[in-house]
This record gives C-alpha cells, structure tokens and sequence, in this order.
C-alpha cells in the first residue's frame, strides 16, 4: 500500500507499506532497501529511511507533488503522520 505522509519537520514523504501477509522476508525486504538506496539519478525518486518492525516494514521516500506520480501514487490515498 502506498501512504502519504508528513515528518515532524513538515516534509512530505511517500510510504510504501508492505501488507503483513507479504511473502517478502526480512532479508529481501533488506536487499530491496540496498538496491533502492544505492540507485542515484535525477528520474529517480531517492529513499529517506525505512522502518523494520516486527512483521511491519515500510520504505519512506521523498515525496514528489506532481499531478502525473501523485495520481498514480496515490490514486487510493492514506495519509500518515510520523512523529
């Protein structure tokens, strides 16, 4: 699922959750992270952090606010606020 969501310092930010039924392990999950993270180019959205928890796992990355990836993004959209 994807989530919309703000940091306590006000910035916006895109979440990905993984369903707690997902057949992804901890240990993909990790790697997907190392690829994501390693990736740098300017079409591509960057990774902030993500949260390992259990069976919860999220990616959080940088928001992009425009009408093209936000509606596809977040066509069913949730908002989260981190604290």
């Amino acid at each position: 699922m994807l989530f919309q969501g703000k940091l306590p310092t006000g910035e916006d930010v895109a979440i990905k959750r993984l369903s707690k039924g997902s057949r992804q392990g901890v240990i993909e999950f990790k790697n997907e992270l190392n690829l994501i993270s390693q990736l740098q180019h300017m079409n591509v959205i960057q990774i902030l952090g993500c949260c390992i928890h259990g069976e919860e796992r999220m990616l959080i990355y940088e928001y992009m606010a425009n009408k093209s990836l936000d509606f596809f993004l977040f066509g069913k959209e949730g908002k989260i606020v981190l604290t």
